[in-house]
């Protein structure tokens, strides 16, 4: 396993330049990055924020009014469980990226129903909006909870991610192209661990608690994931998973660094938690390609033939299982530093 790491440094954005982009969910940590990003490093012809919190709309139509980008900028109320409004939503767009999730695993657990809906029909929904209109282009955000998955959140972005890489199946030759991107924990996000125990440690905590001493994890920044969609975007043929190469970090050492005189307590796996995350399981390995910073997982739907940036990977062996406790990129503590100075959280 080759150890080059994806930084997001030189990232192209001409494939959005001059375009219409929606971004569901857009008013979340992911969103938010990913819209100023953009507005920054090129000119679209619109962008179209999609969610359905409208205090979260007003709070960012708020922060972006003084960017340079801002009449640019519109926002769409609506929620991805209800199609008729993803079809007006979608018309006149030429890329969507799909961020809107229901993501905190014991929640999902014990709202099971909830979490289908938005996660699983608002999949289908994307996919059937973007079949009736003219875009261009989807990409879909994952996890690495989706691989091999335990938790009912994990479950939802598996059964979303086959409906996405299906929907070039659906499309023919001359619909929307989709393609999904699987990453791991985000530093710095909303519900990040990191600044959970930043506040503990700002607040006079004598300890931090620690749910097993054994568990690691993908840890990835927000602007590296923003970064990995739009080269995604640039790179896809259609019905890729891309997987970008990312360090992990086992929890102990990442208390350890955030405060290393203090002690940790162990509280215990949450419902639905893993030891370990995994990217990409064994029984992918015979569709996985490597590249020199990613990794793509192929569909095995007939509609795939390897082209483009696949046409120049290497598949990886048939023992290939890349998860958090295997990675051969390890986070020390300066790596760690340096990850959450790049965040603005140092």
């Amino acid at each position: 396993m080759s150890t080059g790491r994806f930084t997001g440094a030189g990232t192209d954005w001409s494939v959005l330049e001059g375009k219409s982009v929606l971004v569901t969910g857009g008013t979340g940590s992911f969103g938010r990055k990913f819209i100023r990003a953009l507005l920054d490093n090129c000119t679209p012809r619109r962008v179209v924020v999609f969610s359905r919190d409208e205090l979260k709309q007003y709070e960012m139509d708020r922060e972006f009014q003084t960017h340079p980008g801002y009449g640019r900028l519109r926002f769409f109320i609506g929620d991805v469980r209800d199609l008729d409004r993803l079809v007006m939503a979608f018309r006149d767009i030429d890329i969507v990226v799909h961020a809107a999730a229901l993501k905190h695993v014991p929640i999902a657990e014990y709202n099971p129903f909830e979490c289908i809906r938005t996660n699983v029909i608002g999949a289908e929904n994307v996919v059937t909006a973007c079949l009736r209109t003219n875009v261009q282009k989807v990409v879909a955000l994952s996890t690495d909870k989706a691989a091999s998955p335990l938790n009912l959140y994990g479950a939802s972005k598996l059964a979303s991610d086959k409906i996405f890489v299906a929907g070039n199946n659906m499309a023919g030759g001359d619909g929307p192209r989709f393609c999904v991107v699987r990453y791991g924990n985000v530093i710095g996000s909303r519900g990040s661990v990191v600044p959970l125990f930043q506040q503990m440690i700002r607040d006079g905590a004598k300890d931090l608690p620690i749910t097993d001493e054994r568990m690691t994890r993908f840890w990835i920044t927000l602007q590296q994931g923003v970064a990995f969609v739009v080269s995604s975007l640039q790179q896809m043929d259609g019905g890729e998973i891309f997987i970008p190469k990312i360090p992990s970090m086992h929890m102990v050492d990442l208390a350890a660094a955030l405060a290393p005189d203090l002690p940790r307590r162990i509280v215990g796996i949450r419902p639905g938690e893993k030891l370990h995350e995994v990217m990409i399981t064994e029984d992918d390995a015979r569709n996985t390609l490597e590249l020199a910073d990613r990794y793509i997982i192929e569909p095995s739907l007939a509609f795939w033939k390897r082209g483009g940036v696949a046409a120049n990977a290497t598949p990886v062996g048939d023992d290939f299982y890349y998860a958090s406790n295997n990675n051969p990129d390890v986070l020390d503590a300066s790596g760690l530093a340096e990850m959450l100075q790049s965040a603005g959280l140092l």
